[in-house]
């Protein structure tokens, strides 16, 4: 059909949290080394447009603290030329130990995401773009 999959927002979502997590200087496998794991517990994805094969996108992403032990990322997909709003969605992860047991992020990882948590206390999505 000439457009991206509609599966394919899942993994430009994944890659906009990788990225993410790399501008606060962690990344996924740092995470998984200290036992630290975050499943997606909840994923959903709002398509506006579509994206077409080539496209240059943008993932804008951002952060909050819906529960204890839980963490949302809110995205929003760009086309960037011509500039074009294409999808807003947002996962929703628990921290979850080597056994697969929750419990909440420890201090270091509290300290680290919290500064970078948008306010977003109505439960609406956090990146306004």
């Amino acid at each position: 059909m000439g457009q991206a999959y509609y599966g394919q927002y899942m993994r430009w979502f994944e890659a906009g949290r990788a990225e993410w997590f790399r501008q606060l200087g962690t990344s996924y496998r740092r995470l998984e080394e200290q036992g630290i794991f975050l499943p997606v517990i909840e994923a959903h994805c709002r398509y506006l447009r579509p994206a077409f094969y080539d496209d240059v996108l943008e993932i804008e992403t951002c952060f909050h603290f819906p529960a204890p032990a839980r963490l949302r990322f809110d995205y929003v997909v760009h086309r960037q030329n011509p500039p074009e709003l294409l999808a807003r969605g947002y996962t929703v992860h628990v921290c979850v130990n080597e056994e697969r047991k929750p419990f909440k992020p420890p201090t270091w990882l509290r300290d680290l995401l919290a500064p970078n948590a948008v306010q977003d206390p109505a439960g609406q999505e956090a990146c306004r773009s």
